[in-house]
Formats: structure tokens, sequence, C-alpha cells
């Protein structure tokens, strides 16, 4: 008696984590969110110019992107695009100055936007926002997360709709709401405060008394340089020429944007195809585990009882129970081929994603994982350029760039 009782505990036990397994997921779905553009014109005095930095992410481990549904080499190349498509919807926006996509944080804007990469899978995207300006006040710091469907891939339009528009878009409405509640003295104080940044960054010697920070990264204007002042007027004319190689920069950001789309979009879709299939077959091969269970628990109470001629049946019962075992083991090992097929396409997608070489005045630079370095070393020629117009003794060794500095 106590036998059969405890088959069937077992077979309850069974029914239980069928029950459970069978319970779906429910996943919040973003709403459709339009773009906010501007009501009217905004002068150009008024208008804020946008840094946006290749967004970031934690790294992770070749286990922990397989689980993830992804793989370090695309979690790199996206970095880059997601940045670059803000880009676009903040144009969409009409609202702003000019916006750029810079390859690392040393640049000096009026709005500095950074981005984080939380979740990207082709299912499941969450990013981390934050926006600062340059008298360093908080704009946004906010995370935003939404899921995919079969649907949102069919609505995309290269280079101006994404499967996550709506994260893009209320990214963008976001922070166009900070820039609304600003008045034009604020906006003005803020473009002021990126001009002497930058003449700082460039040259700090003569630049270092106009601004002033407190122990919370706040910056303030101490005093102005005069209207006609000549390093001033000459330090502008720099900053035009890196606005040049920044805009330089930004077409081969556009292309390698544009290559990768169709890409990008094919692997998110397909990604998403492959865990959808997946879930399916974890749950039918957990099914059919759970029903061999049952055959084998019933043959084990059929052996227990009393009844006769219960041996054929038991028997085959429990033969049958240990077949839909297998069967739910070989399903298993086709969600394994799917996970196999999902690396393998990423793999595929990662080797499309070559370095963009640029050219500027002679001189070479690769936007790869280096594009920081290169960035801070066209900073670095630049500054090199002032001393040799102005003057001013560096307060830094000149390197074997100075040449090209003087040229």
């Amino acid at each position: 008696m106590n036998k059969r009782w405890g088959c069937l505990l077992l077979q309850w036990v069974a029914i239980s984590w069928l029950l459970a397994g069978c319970a779906s997921s429910t996943y919040q779905k973003v709403g459709p969110t339009p773009i906010i553009q501007a009501e009217e014109e905004i002068s150009q005095e008024q208008l804020l110019d946008v840094g946006i930095v290749p967004f970031t992410s934690d790294e992770m481990t070749e286990e922990e992107a397989e689980d993830e549904g992804t793989n370090p080499d695309i979690r790199k190349a996206e970095s880059h695009f997601m940045a670059y498509h803000l880009k676009n919807t903040l144009h969409q926006s009409s609202q702003w100055g000019a916006i750029s996509v810079l390859p690392a944080s040393e640049g000096d804007v009026d709005v500095l936007i950074e981005g984080k990469i939380l979740e990207s899978n082709g299912e499941t995207l969450t990013l981390k926002i934050d926006a600062v300006d340059a008298s360093g006040r908080v704009w946004l710091n906010k995370t935003y997360s939404a899921q995919a469907t079969e649907f949102s891939y069919r609505e995309t339009i290269p280079g101006r709709n994404d499967a996550y528009q709506d994260v893009y878009n209320a990214i963008a409405n976001d922070i166009a709401q900070y820039r609304g509640a600003l008045d034009a003295n604020a906006a003005q104080t803020i473009r002021t405060i990126s001009r002497l940044k930058y003449a700082e960054e460039l040259a700090p010697e003569p630049f270092s008394r106009y601004l002033s920070a407190d122990g919370k990264d706040q910056v303030e204007i101490k005093r102005l340089p005069s209207a006609d002042d000549p390093m001033m007027d000459r330090l502008l004319k720099i900053r035009g020429r890196e606005t040049m190689y920044v805009d330089t920069l930004n077409e081969y950001y556009d292309v390698f944007y544009n290559e990768m789309w169709t890409s990008y979009a094919e692997w998110r879709k397909m990604s998403l195809t492959e865990r959808e299939a997946m879930r399916k077959i974890k749950k039918e091969a957990m099914m059919r585990k759970l029903a061999g269970i049952l055959m084998v628990a019933g043959a084990v109470a059929l052996g227990a009882g009393d009844v006769d001629f219960t041996g054929p049946l038991q028997i085959g019962l429990a033969v049958a129970g240990t077949q839909v075992i297998v069967d739910g083991f070989n399903v298993s090992k086709q969600a394994e081929i799917h996970a196999a097929a999902l690396k393998e396409l990423s793999e595929s997608f990662a080797g499309e994603m070559k370095p963009v070489v640029i050219e500027f005045q002679g001189r070479q630079y690769e936007l790869t994982g280096s594009a920081e370095e290169q960035f801070q070393n066209w900073r670095d020629l630049l500054r090199k350029i002032y001393y040799a117009e102005t003057g001013f003794a560096p307060a830094l060794p000149l390197d074997e760039t100075k040449d090209d500095a003087a040229d």
C-alpha cells in the first residue's frame, strides 16, 4: 500500500511540474511612440549641438554571450550601429544643431549622450541612457526596454525605422522635453561653456581661468574672453577644423551603419525565430519527458497492486514511457542544434564587420576598437597646430607628430 501511495505521489509531482511548465510568460510590449518634432523653427543661436558616444556594454564570457543569444563581436558592432541610429532619430526631431557620433567622450559638445547595452539579442533590447550638458547638469539617466516581434521586423526602413524604433523615439522625446524646459539664457550659457571647455582642453595655459567647477562636476563661467581675443579666434578656427574631421568621421560611420543594416536586421530576425523555436522545443521536450515519467509511474503502480494479468500492461507502459523520455532528450538535442546555428550565424555576421579607415590631410585613421586612441591623437595634433600658430610652449613634450603640426 505504501508503495502504491508513493507512486501516486510521484504522479502528482510530475503533473504539478507539467502544469508549471505549461504556464506562459508574458512580455510587456512598448506601445507606438511617435517622435516629437519641433513645433517651430529654433533660432541658430539657440540650437544645441549633440555628441553621441558609441554605446558600451559589460564584458561577457563566451558562455554569458551564448546564454543571452549574442557574441562579443556582434555586441561591439551594434554599439556603433545603435549610436548612429539614435543620431538619425534625433535628426528627425528637428530640435538640434549638429549631431555627431564621437569615438570618445572627450568631445566637448553642448550635450553628450552615452548609452549602455544591457541586453540585445533580436528579441529584447534594454538600454541605459545618460545625457549630460556642458555645464555638468544631468538631463537623462534612464533605462529603456522593449521586445520585438516578427511584425516589428516587417516594418523596418533602412536608416529610418528600426525594429525598436519606439525605444529610440522615447529617448529622443525625453531629451527634447528637457531641452524645451530651458530658457534662452540657459541654452546660450551651455553653448558658451562648451566652447570654453574646448579651449581649456586644447590650450589649458591661457584658458584655464575662465571656468570653475565644484565638487559635483558642475561648471560655471567665471569670466569671458574679450570679443576680439586673437587667441580665442585662432582656437575657434581650429575647432572648425575638428568639426570637419568629425564630419568626415561620421561619413565613415554612415557607410559602416548602412552596410551593417541588412546583415544586422537579418541576424536579429533569425535570432528571434531561433529563440522562439528553442523555447517551443524545450517545452515540448519537457512535456514528453514528464509524459514518460507518468507512464513509468503508472506501470510501477500496477505492479504494486493485487490485480492479475497486469504484467504485459505494466511492461508496455514502462517501455512506452522510456521511449517518450528518449524522444524528449532527442528534441532537446534539436534545441542544441538551433543554438549552434545561432552561434554560427553570429560569427558569420561578425566576420562582415571590417575596420573603417578614414584619411584626413594625408593621415589615416582606423575606426576600430582603437578609435578612441585615434581621436585622442587627433586632439593632440590640433593642440600642436595651435601651439605652432600662437607660439605658446606646450605643457607636454612634443612627439614625432610635431612636423605634421608645423606643416
